[in-house]
């Protein structure tokens, strides 16, 4: 026997049975790309939904899955209300477009606000992967909650393989709080799909902020996504999202971040 975060009761070694069903949930999925970033307000859920939808469009049997339980927003970003998802012998994902399964914290909770400390959160987030019921994928996306704690360190635990992409911005304060989520995800030997640098300024030198960065800290730099204007525009309409800029940019990123080296194909 192991012991997990339960540790003992009445001297037995207690195992969580969610680890069991989170490996069956997963068994189907062929790859877990975690989008995280260090702080809020980096574009990070943006970058999430857009990737997915783009992977979706291409083809691809694709997951999105929004853990980012104290500021949910993928729903609003598709245009969708999710209601509390049907059951069968797990919870179905919903489908807000043709072929993009999403689950999200926002059915259970609403638009209320979810105070929950690390370790909660840590829960809620083993609990959703136990019982979304995923089938076959070809990626599932997870807009990981913003910073550094628990959930971080329990999805390097129960989703080994799970790559995260790195958003951040060119501000300071943005790369010192991406170079410490970079640094907290060596350290807990989660595997890099790289860093991405969202809101760049047309003209602004990538060297001099998110790409130095990447190179100082070992991980490979992605890309630039620009600064769209037309983004606040596109939310809630997938359609108008893909068509912006940015999305264009970002399909070039997740090119990249996946390790393909040709356009993404159906």
């Amino acid at each position: 026997h192991r012991l997990d975060r339960a540790g003992r009761a009445g001297g037995r070694t207690v195992i969580d049975p969610r680890e069991a069903g989170i490996a069956l949930r997963l068994a189907g999925v062929r790859g877990v790309l975690a989008v995280s970033s260090g702080k809020g307000g980096v574009g990070k859920s943006t970058c999430a939904v857009a990737g997915s939808l783009l992977l979706a469009r291409r083809g691809l049997a694709v997951g999105l899955l929004d853990l980012d339980f104290q500021g949910a927003s993928c729903h609003t970003l598709l245009g969708c209300r999710p209601g509390f998802p049907a059951e069968d012998r797990g919870l179905v994902p919903l489908e807000p477009v043709p072929g993009l399964q999403f689950a999200t914290i926002a059915s259970f909770i609403g638009e209320r606000p979810a105070a929950m400390r690390g370790s909660a959160l840590a829960e809620a987030m083993r609990e959703m992967l136990a019982v979304t019921r995923w089938g076959t994928l070809d990626v599932l996306v997870v807009d990981m909650p913003p910073g550094i704690h628990d959930t971080t360190l329990e999805l390097a635990r129960v989703a080994p393989a799970a790559r995260h992409l790195v958003i951040a911005t060119g501000s300071r304060i943005a790369l010192a709080v991406a170079a410490r989520l970079l640094r907290h995800l060596g350290e807990a030997g989660a595997p890099m799909a790289g860093l991405a640098q969202n809101m760049a300024r047309a003209g602004a030198p990538a060297d001099a902020g998110v790409s130095a960065l990447a190179e100082r800290e070992g991980v490979p730099f992605l890309g630039m996504l620009p600064f769209d204007d037309s983004l606040e525009a596109a939310t809630g309409d997938p359609e108008r999202l893909l068509s912006t800029s940015f999305a264009v940019s970002l399909e070039r990123v997740l090119l990249r971040a996946m390790g393909l080296g040709s356009p993404l194909s159906r």
